[in-house]
């Protein structure tokens, strides 16, 4: 084993030994000092998976056709992949746009991009040639891996990239070629632990995607914090899911598991089926199950028949999950599923780490060695115990998890890192014993009648309604209020959008929420995504902003609901 690597597990297990002992964890744990030339790939991975015949990744397809490759085959795949890339030009520094599905060539060809000490530029299939001129240009990408389907996309595409497709295509380089290469160990490419490593584009919620810079320290050694909060162990099945291509597929899909030496198991379908899920649960022995909100709503709206008998951990992410989905799971399988927060310009930085109590509604604590504070947004001075404010990272404590900053972008640069601070842009706030509760991102936030409205709060509220799969609460424009709460509701399978559906849910919600918070227009709509599938609440905004002062058609409100008074 190389220094480094010894370094790394010193630190990883000394995680696993306070696994459901967060107090400790969070005053003894420092971050390893890997060195100044650290590979992922060279001085971790490669040291105890080559010869490895445990299971490295486990791919499940809809039809039931199975296939797995162990660790040892995934150094001997990723070597080869690395030689293809080197021969056709690719070194140190350069930028591969990596558009895969969840297919073994994602995994080996990550891996070996960061074997040539390369720049992985993870891309969701989802983009369309007019996203992937912007990208190439920004990314500055010396080669392209994709399927053959995708390569039409880039026919549009100006430059001299290197084009490999899996499948192969016309003009394109045949990806299975590398299989051909002889089985042999490539040199390190002596990268410096600070060289960039990842690009990742955002989202883009609210405004062009930003491209996110992550180097050869803050992605594999940040995750660290991933491992922890996941309650990953060695020999682990794991199964996360998340769309490649977005940051929380590299978190909990290739760095976080593989750096707990865990297996990691995909199930590709086109159609979310429930019980089909279950059933892999089951069959494929998974300890611990990452879904974004959405999935376990679609869960317990099915039915979530038996507890599978492997699982351990059951986990939230990708945004905050609400506290009925957590009573519901916990009541039917006896599991406390654990949320936790994070950016793609980040690792996990605040979550619910095992074997600590869960308080419904809160993200938890932050996790060992990530320097989370809570800054007031007007005075920019940081919030002393239980508070309210924005989420940030002290950058005076150097915080190893944070991106080195948005490429060729100083403008949001200066803005993200004002004041001494990283700002994330969400508001939370922290009660007595430190858990922090997500309140929203700090332009979803609105005053109605003079009181400050979490569009989070709302919406948890209106969730428990049995009629409403999804909800977004944005503000409305009132002549008295000024701004009112008003619900975009996605209804469940078997609800019709009436106005007894309506009257119901805004019946519920008067209920269960003070009078200050009360929801007083619904409207039953698809709610307008970003291709990572995060609620674009600003689209919603701008229509109720050009719709002022015009009753909308589709429209409930409670006045109706209330015999007409306001």
């Amino acid at each position: 084993m190389t220094e480094p690597s010894v370094a790394l597990r010193e630190a990883r297990d000394q995680l696993l030994r306070l696994r459901a002992s967060y107090d400790e964890a969070a005053a003894s744990f420092d971050w390893p000092d890997v060195g100044d030339t650290f590979n992922f790939a060279h001085d971790w991975f490669d040291t105890w998976a080559r010869g490895n015949d445990r299971p490295a990744l486990v791919l499940v397809e809809e039809d039931g056709s199975r296939a797995a490759y162990t660790f040892g085959q995934m150094v001997t795949r990723s070597d080869q992949v690395a030689a293809a890339l080197i021969a056709q030009g690719v070194g140190r520094g350069d930028s591969v746009v990596v558009m895969l599905g969840n297919q073994v060539e994602l995994w080996e060809t990550m891996l070996a991009v960061i074997k040539v000490g390369a720049v992985v530029m993870p891309t969701t299939t989802a983009v369309g040639p007019a996203e992937l001129v912007d990208r190439m240009a920004r990314g500055r990408a010396k080669a392209v891996v994709c399927n053959a389907t995708d390569a039409p996309k880039f026919e549009e595409v100006p430059g001299d990239y290197v084009r490999f497709a899996v499948g192969g295509a016309h003009g394109w380089l045949d990806h299975a070629m590398a299989y051909d290469r002889p089985a042999q160990q490539l040199p390190h490419p002596g990268n410096a632990t600070t060289d960039r490593m990842m690009l990742y584009f955002t989202s883009g919620t609210t405004s062009r995607p930003k491209l996110v810079e992550h180097t050869h320290r803050s992605y594999p050694v940040g995750h660290l914090s991933t491992m922890y909060w996941l309650g990953l162990r060695p020999g682990d099945v794991h199964l996360n899911i998340s769309s490649p291509g977005w940051a929380k597929h590299a978190w909990s899909n290739f760095f976080a598991p593989w750096l707990a030496e865990a297996t990691v198991f995909l199930y590709n379908y086109t159609r979310f089926d429930p019980a089909a899920l279950l059933d892999q649960l089951q069959r494929e022995h998974v300890a611990t199950f990452c879904a974004p909100p959405t999935v376990w709503r679609m869960l317990i709206n099915a039915d979530l028949a038996q507890r599978p008998e492997s699982l351990r951990e059951a986990i939230g992410a990708g945004e905050p999950l609400n506290p009925e989905v957590i009573s519901q799971v916990e009541r039917r399988w006896g599991l406390t599923i654990r949320d936790g927060y994070g950016q793609t310009e980040t690792t996990a930085s605040v979550a619910n780490s095992p074997g600590q109590p869960v308080k419904a509604g809160s993200m938890g604590r932050p996790m060992p060695g990530v320097p989370v504070v809570l800054v007031e947004p007007t005075t920019g001075e940081e919030v002393d115990g239980v508070g309210e404010g924005e989420i940030c990272l002290d950058l005076a404590q150097h915080p190893l998890t944070l991106m080195t900053g948005y490429q060729d972008d100083e403008v949001r640069n200066s803005q993200a890192m004002a004041g001494g601070f990283y700002h994330t842009g969400d508001v939370a706030s922290r009660d007595e014993q430190g858990y922090i509760t997500y309140i929203g991102r700090t332009d979803d936030v609105f005053k109605a009648s003079d009181y400050k409205v979490s569009p989070f709060e709302l919406e948890s509220v209106l969730i428990e309604h049995p009629a409403v799969a999804e909800a977004a609460i944005v503000p409305a424009p009132d002549d008295v209020r000024l701004a009112v709460p008003k619900a975009y509701v996605v209804l469940v399978d078997g609800h019709e959008p009436t106005e007894e559906t309506a009257m119901s849910i805004l019946a519920y919600a008067r209920d269960h929420l003070p009078p200050y918070l009360r929801i007083r227009r619904i409207e039953f709509a698809e709610l307008p995504k970003t291709i990572s599938g995060k609620i674009r609440r600003v689209e919603l905004r701008h229509r109720e902003e050009q719709e002022a002062g015009h009753r909308i058609p589709t429209e409930f409100r409670d006045d109706n609901l209330r015999g007409g008074t306001a």
